[in-house]
């Protein structure tokens, strides 16, 4: 009988991540159809235990523009979708998914997030657009005064070794300090 390996997805509107993890192993069988068919088999360990997975994945799938990568750790599947648009679940059946598949959240993007950062098919960002100086970032305005004593506190620091206090350059974003009631240093209030 075989077994289920650890499976995580990810999407994106174009894409679908599919990473099977199983380490070392061998004899590894792949098969993506047009219509959303995904198998996957292999062999692992010293017993040459055998894996293998059978998915209906929500909706068609580009079978040409989609790749996989064998690695030693895993196997890791970038799947092109049919058409751009978010799938409500991996499974074409709804209700639970199985147990061995799981969300690869370090490649997860919600879908606004998506557009927001446009992190999408084409992967460009444009700036052009945007008019920084209205966001206080052009002339300086509601970030303080950097440039007045910024050389003369840095030449002293230098000559008399660090404060050993690390500087982020955002300290006065931080708000007023309030003390302690144990009378310590100041903190910052969130």
């Amino acid at each position: 009988m075989s077994r289920h390996p650890n499976v995580k997805w990810a999407q994106r509107s174009d894409r679908v991540y599919i990473t099977v993890e199983l380490p070392d192993a061998q004899d590894v069988k792949l098969k993506l159809e047009p219509e959303g068919k995904f198998y996957f088999s292999a062999t692992a360990g010293a017993t040459k235990a055998p894996y293998e997975i059978d998915l209906d994945l929500f909706d068609k799938v580009n079978v040409e523009e989609s790749k996989a990568s064998v690695g030693s750790r895993n196997i890791c599947y970038l799947i092109q979708k049919a058409e751009d648009k978010w799938w409500d679940r991996l499974l074409k059946q709804g209700g639970k998914p199985p147990v061995f598949l799981k969300v690869d959240w370090d490649k997860w993007v919600d879908e606004d997030e998506e557009q927001d950062t446009g992190l999408g098919a084409d992967n460009n960002m444009d700036f052009s657009g945007l008019d920084f100086s209205k966001m206080g970032m052009g002339g300086g305005e509601g970030l303080g005064d950097f440039g007045a004593g910024d050389d003369e506190d840095e030449e002293s620091e230098a000559e008399e070794g660090t404060t050993g206090k690390e500087s982020s350059g955002n300290e006065h974003l931080a708000g007023p300090a309030v003390s302690n009631e144990q009378g310590g240093e100041p903190e910052a209030k969130a």
